[in-house]
């Protein structure tokens, strides 16, 4: 007979999250990053990483690309397969949360269903949701990969932006403008959000 769900048991630990969060000196949180391919996402996500790593604050990075290396792999390009991307990364995100680690998610994540559906995973507070704004036209000028004008010559189907959509957040927690703000200073907008909601500065 194999196990059935009605076998799972979850088990709690000796150690929770309180203990952690005392000892890293900050609370979980997931600051969950959704812009088109190359709007800054990553570069942004390191940036902010790096200005906690300086003030003696540990977080990670989760991002899109790595991910679909190793966890994601099997997944392709599909409205299913991008669901199944994010609910799965959204699975991730809540155990580190739940382990008291600031992690910034670094993915497309296009469609609002997919994102609400990350965020309901949580806590309230524990989900902050912070958009990557950057038109098509200006995406495709940053493009280090020529992602975008292999898309426009049909060589990749399904990429967001060219030949599958973006639904854009309605209303983000924090919602960056990448064209009249550089990277370093999108990460500092970030970080300044961390401060004033209480995750950063618990020592």
């Amino acid at each position: 007979m194999s196990a059935s769900k009605r076998d799972i048991t979850w088990h709690d630990h000796a150690i929770g999250r309180a203990e952690r969060e005392s000892l890293l000196g900050s609370r979980g949180v997931t600051v969950w990053m959704t812009g088109l391919p190359s709007s800054g996402k990553s570069t942004i996500a390191d940036y902010a990483s790096r200005m906690l790593h300086a003030s003696g604050l540990y977080s990670i990075v989760l991002d899109g690309d790595n991910i679909r290396h190793g966890l994601n792999s099997d997944l392709g390009f599909s409205p299913e397969d991008r669901t199944e991307n994010i609910r799965r990364i959204g699975e991730v995100a809540k155990l580190l949360t739940a382990s008291g680690i600031i992690n910034f998610v670094a993915f497309i994540s296009p469609y609002r269903a997919d994102r609400a559906a990350a965020r309901a995973m949580q806590a309230e507070g524990d989900f902050i949701e912070v958009f990557v704004d950057a038109s098509v036209e200006v995406a495709e000028t940053r493009d280090p990969k020529g992602l975008y004008k292999k898309a426009r010559a049909g060589e990749i189907k399904q990429f967001t932006g060219i030949s599958a959509p973006y639904e854009a957040p309605e209303s983000p927690e924090l919602h960056l403008d990448t064209v009249s703000e550089d990277a370093a200073a999108c990460a500092g907008r970030i970080i300044e959000l961390l401060g004033r909601k209480g995750i950063t500065g618990t020592r």
